[in-house]
């Protein structure tokens, strides 16, 4: 057992090596995380002259302040920290993140906080963690994998699209993998995942195709627009709805918005109305962030059901209780996180917040990278039981595993919600 000073020694050496922006502390009994301050923007700093972070799940940019720090350059070998001093009988456990990227540091820092506060909230002595820090070039991921695999039982990662996509490719596996990214893959094609290999990213393909599943249940409508501009995450979102959409038997046509100096263009706005009204669909699913959503609501009018993702969800589920409050989104309807919607949900309540800095303004998107570590973890730790059925009713939503026997399998269902008096609310009595 190392002791309290020891541990001290050791969490030091484990955030000591990045950014101010980039740290994280797990916590101990009664202790609340303290999260990067990388967590959300500078609150007084306009979006659009701030650097963008790009997370890899969705391809949607992060924001950072003006006081985010220059990461460390990239290593010329993989950097391990242990966090968790192993013994015989433990599961040992790499959780795989491209801490030295300077795109995708903070992401991969949201991940490591949300993982390793599971794992200390959870004080499972049975698993060992490591934490194997890499950049985001595919060659330096693939290296970082093959030395843990090396010397692990699980390895929890990449975090990037290309690194999925490469250690897919492969085929056989050594040992479990659980992915936290999609793989990245043209126009319609599939990659076989290996078997040992379960990819469980967020994903804005996947809300869309829940939201049409909703609607299609709800029987809100017969016939539905699919709403994107060009931005890649965009299209691919509207794309997902209108084939699950038309899988459901219904009819779906895809649209796509023009966009000028960051605005819905005027005259792609007006096009849409008047189809609005001469082709009169139910509904209008909306793959747009909440602004552009905000614009297209006052050019068509609050009369035509408006579905999204959780893109339309722009604070952190405690911001609600001080933002100011526009009417323009009610009756909005998306998908998002427990974590995002519900904090007297039975999983988020037990999990700390991680803790912005003064002056800071937290950011939605890191807030659901930190649920997706805790989730991460909750899995990991399932599968180094050998439980080939899992289901967790976790903080990214209700997941239903199948692991060990075969390709595994991953269903995640997030939380319905509503824009109500000009904020984001739980929908209650829908699953």
């Amino acid at each position: 057992m190392l002791g309290k000073f020891t541990k001290i020694l050791l969490l030091v050496s484990l955030f000591g090596g990045l950014c101010a922006s980039a740290l994280a502390n797990t916590t101990t009994a009664g202790t609340a995380v303290t999260a990067p301050s990388a967590f959300g923007a500078s609150s007084g700093v306009p979006a659009a002259h701030a650097p963008a972070v790009r997370i890899t799940q969705n391809d949607i940019s992060i924001f950072s302040g003006p006081m985010e720090k220059t990461l460390p350059a990239p290593a010329p070998v993989l950097q391990v920290t242990s966090v968790v001093p192993e013994k015989p009988t433990q599961v040992r456990i790499a959780l795989l993140l491209p801490l030295r990227s300077e795109a995708l540091g903070q992401a991969a820092a949201a991940v490591r906080a949300g993982f390793l506060a599971a794992h200390d909230t959870e004080k499972d002595g049975a698993l060992a963690i490591t934490v194997a820090e890499t950049g985001d070039a595919t060659q330096d991921v693939l290296a970082g994998y093959d030395r843990a695999v090396l010397s692990h039982d699980i390895v929890v990662g990449p975090l990037t699209r290309s690194g999925v996509t490469a250690i897919a490719q492969r085929g056989r596996l050594g040992k479990p993998t659980i992915a936290l990214t999609q793989t990245d893959t043209p126009g319609d094609a599939d990659i076989a995942l290996p078997e040992k290999m379960l990819v469980m990213g967020l994903s804005v393909e996947d809300e869309a195709r829940q939201v049409a599943i909703w609607a299609h249940d709800d029987k809100i409508a017969e016939k539905a627009f699919s709403i994107s501009t060009n931005a890649a995450w965009q299209r691919r979102a509207a794309k997902a709805f209108s084939i699950q959409w038309q899988r459901l038997g219904l009819a779906s046509e895809l649209m796509e918005l023009g966009v000028a100096d960051g605005n819905l263009n005027a005259n792609s706005l007006a096009q849409l109305r008047r189809r609005i009204l001469a082709e009169k669909p139910g509904m209008v699913f909306i793959a747009l962030d909440a602004v552009q959503a905000r614009q297209l609501r006052e050019a068509i009018g609050n009369e035509m059901p408006l579905f999204g993702t959780s893109q339309l969800n722009p604070l952190a589920q405690s911001d609600w209780a001080i933002a100011e409050r526009d009417p323009i989104l009610d009756g909005v309807r998306l998908v998002d996180l427990p974590w995002q919607l519900q904090r007297d949900h039975a999983a988020v309540m037990i999990y700390p917040r991680p803790v912005a800095g003064a002056g800071d303004k937290r950011s939605a998107d890191l807030e659901r990278l930190y649920a997706l570590g805790i989730d991460a973890y909750r899995v990991a730790r399932e599968i180094a039981m050998k439980r080939p059925q899992i289901e967790i009713d976790g903080v990214t939503g209700k997941l239903v595993i199948e692991f060990g026997n075969g390709p595994a399998h991953f269903d995640r269902i997030e939380s319905p919600a509503i824009y109500q008096n000009g904020a984001v609310v739980p929908l209650a009595g829908v699953q």
